[in-house]
């Protein structure tokens, strides 16, 4: 089946997949959250904000067709994470290009869901820690009553009304009011029909409820969760850091009041250094750097994949990166970094572990790395198999790094016996 990468592209024809479909929307910029990129590549907790999100739609009792909006220099970035997250639901996945609103991203994800699929569900990236249940909840509703439904939580602060001047003109009663949230789910024709009549109007909505309302269909609330809360602010991602941290304390002290497990789970570290070169481009952490020195080597000198090699063979006590490829090898002369991970990573699962996580530590004045941070950690992690988490750093011009003569990379590699 075709991947969709632009709006309007025609798709599979097929009506023998879900009718159910969920378009994710994640071509916001996030200039509010401050990070210089999309909020939705954003790393959370060690995982991208859309991966967060993709996570409990995956974990839907029935498959459901998932249609992922990103900005059109996202779509490769986009499939990775999509296909993570997926797993074996892989082929239910799309991903297109969004537009220049909210509500034309939502029209490109319509323009990509099945002929098959007769109700569907907007749902906003940002909301990356919404429950598997909202989900649900939301779902078993349209199927119930054939309405458009959004999920809500009453609003507990007390709520004015005032004039230009900001003169309270009124105290609202606050017990009709509801915050509402996504995902939002509708009948898929009336949906469509109600974006057409809206017309000039469509670009203001703030969600598409009020479209599909306005249009003169009933729109139904649901409990939301304070789960869901919209990731907009660095306060908002501080809050939903704290509250996975939290999840993941407790699912640790649960595993540990459960049956002790038969797997065992291994710690490696690996640490390699590359001084930089004259001629060529550099190659690091998975990626090209058009523009700046590479780094000698035997091979393309990827201190990043180099370090996480050795992390990995040291974890599963394989040996290390020169006793398993050796350095002077003619065969690995110039060969990038991708081939000994994934090299390294079928002789883990030949002896029987896979990866659990790697974090590294890279240590250089150059290149900047944080703008392509999200990038380098989903292509590596797709190489790995696992969540890999990169933090970038200088030493306030000590040292050779310092000196910017090269760079040093440091990996923790985390692997289980299965």
């Amino acid at each position: 089946m075709t991947v969709i990468d632009e709006p309007g592209a025609v798709v599979d024809p097929s009506l023998d997949g879900p009718t159910v479909g969920v378009i994710v929307v994640a071509a916001g910029s996030g200039t509010r959250l401050g990070a210089g990129i999309p909020k939705a590549f954003v790393s959370l907790a060690g995982s991208t904000v859309l991966e967060h999100a993709l996570a409990p739609i995956f974990r839907l009792r029935k498959a459901v067709q998932v249609v992922i909006v990103v900005p059109a220099d996202r779509v490769g970035e986009a499939e990775t994470i999509g296909r993570r997250a997926a797993g074996k639901a892989a082929e239910h996945l799309r991903v297109v290009v969004g537009g220049d609103s909210r509500q034309s991203s939502v029209l490109a994800g319509l323009a990509a869901l099945w002929p098959g699929v007769r109700t569907v569900l907007v749902h906003d990236a940002a909301r990356a820690l919404t429950p598997t249940e909202q989900f649900e909840r939301v779902i078993d509703a349209a199927a119930r009553t054939g309405w458009g439904v959004v999920p809500g939580l009453p609003v507990t602060d007390t709520i004015k009304r005032v004039d230009a001047s900001a003169l309270v003109e009124q105290t609202v009663d606050r017990a009709a009011l509801r915050a509402v949230q996504t995902p939002q789910a509708f009948p898929r024709d009336a949906l469509v029909a109600a974006f057409r009549v809206a017309g000039d109007r469509l670009a203001a909505a703030t969600d598409d409820a009020a479209l599909y309302a306005e249009a003169g269909h009933p729109v139904l609330t649901v409990d939301g969760s304070e789960a869901a809360f919209k990731i907009t602010t660095p306060w908002d991602a501080q809050r939903a850091e704290r509250l996975l941290a939290d999840r993941n304390r407790e699912r640790g002290q649960e595993h540990e009041a459960g049956e002790r497990s038969t797997s065992s789970i291994r710690t490696g570290i690996g640490i390699d250094v590359h001084a930089f070169a004259d001629d060529g481009e550099l190659s690091l952490a998975g990626l090209s750097w058009p523009g700046e020195r590479p780094l000698a080597g035997h091979s393309d000198g990827d201190a990043v994949a180099h370090a996480i090699v050795d992390a990995l063979l040291s974890a599963a006590g394989l040996g290390d990166i020169g006793s398993m490829f050796g350095t002077d090898d003619p065969r690995f002369a110039g060969a990038s970094g991708e081939v000994f991970l994934r090299a390294v990573v079928e002789r883990l699962h030949a002896a029987g572990f896979v990866v659990v996580n790697v974090a590294v530590q890279l240590v250089g004045n150059r290149p900047r790395f944080a703008p392509r941070r999200t990038e380098a950690e989903g292509v590596l992690s797709a190489l790995v198999h696992g969540p890999v988490s990169i933090a970038a750093t200088t030493t306030d011009s000590l040292g050779f790094t310092g000196r910017g003569e090269g760079v040093t990379a440091i990996a923790t590699a985390l692997v289980e016996r299965r």
